[in-house]
This record gives structure tokens, C-alpha cells and sequence, in this order.
């Protein structure tokens, strides 16, 4: 679980404190040399999913792979579920084409929101910036879900190995997209 003000990098230049700073105490001791998959923003929090595979990263970053992304992010603005249902034919902000997203209002205090939103392609800030075409304040964002992988409950800068059945299965289902 990524905490905000983190570099998701080896090294900062600047002399940020990186994931690996935050998560050294948190890693399995034999995990060897771990990359994240994809990068998660200083400003965002959430599931961030580390691999020693090289080959596994690269495909699970690939747009082309299709995994869901799912974020929760609070914003500041007015916006209706309709227009975020149009989201799901997806749209085109400054000459960039972002593929469908499928959006939903969670819930909202006055100008105050919370918006689900499910991502495939996983462009470089893709939630932030569909959110702030439409008018939205992003003040908060976190991600929940990366494929079959959720954040749950585990606290900020604490890490869990996946193993077993549900990390089988969704390598097989890797696999089959692959090959096809």
C-alpha cells in the first residue's frame, strides 16, 4: 500500500523518499530486487504491485493487456452520473485518446465526490486528467484494485506476498490472452 509523497523509482535526484525507503521494513527479507508494475503518482496512494519478473511486469503494464485498474478518488466540482456514464465510450482530452472508463458517483456532500472509476489502458495520469476535463478538483486518489488484486484493508506502507491459486489463475488467464 503506496503512501502519498513517494516516488515510485529506485533513486529520486532530487533526494525524495521512494517506495523502497517506505517499504524496506515491509518486504519479505528473501524478496530479491522487486520493480513495481506501473507507477502510481507522488500524489496517489494505493495498490502498487511489485515483481522480481521482468517479463511479467512489461505485460501486466502493456496496455494492450486489458487489466482493470480501479481508483476511488476524491474531487472538488459538479459533475452528474450521465456524464460519467458517457465516459464508457471513452474520450479524447488534448489529442490524446483515452479507451473506455467506466465511472460511477459513490457518493457526494455538496461539491464535495467520490468516484469509482475502472481504467484498462493505464496511461500516465488517465484518472486525473479525464476528471479534470470534466471540470473536477482531484484532491485525493487512491487505487483499490489492480486485476483480480485488491488493497482491502491493508494499511499505508505495508506489504503482502501473493501466492497460491488466485496469482495461478490470473497468470493462466495471462497466458491465454497472450496466445491469442
Amino acid at each position: 500500500h503506496k503512501p502519498t509523497g513517494l516516488i515510485t523509482a529506485e533513486r529520486d535526484p532530487a533526494g525524495r523518499p521512494t517506495i523502497y525507503t517506505a517499504l524496506r521494513n515491509a518486504l519479505p527479507k528473501d524478496a530479491g530486487r522487486l520493480m513495481p508494475v506501473g507507477r502510481l503518482d507522488l500524489n496517489t496512494e494505493g495498490l502498487l504491485l511489485l515483481t522480481n519478473d521482468g517479463g511479467l511486469k512489461r505485460t501486466l503494464e502493456l496496455p494492450s493487456s486489458g487489466i482493470p485498474r480501479t481508483y476511488r478518488a476524491r474531487a472538488f466540482g459538479m459533475v452528474t452520473q450521465a456524464q460519467l456514464e458517457e465516459l464508457i465510450e471513452g474520450v479524447e482530452i488534448e489529442g490524446v485518446r483515452y479507451g473506455a472508463i467506466d465511472a460511477n458517483l459513490e457518493r457526494s456532500s455538496g461539491r464535495n465526490l467520490w468516484i469509482e472509476m475502472t481504467i484498462t489502458e493505464g496511461k500516465n495520469r488517465e484518472v486525473r486528467r479525464v476528471l479534470e476535463y470534466l471540470g473536477l478538483k482531484v484532491n485525493r486518489l487512491i487505487r483499490v484494485g489492480y486485476g483480480p488484486f485488491a488493497l482491502g484493508d491493508l494499511p499505508r506502507g505495508q506489504a503482502v506476498e501473493l501466492l497460491g491459486k488466485p496469482v495461478d489463475r490470473f497468470l493462466a488467464e495471462l497466458a491465454r490472452r497472450g496466445s491469442k
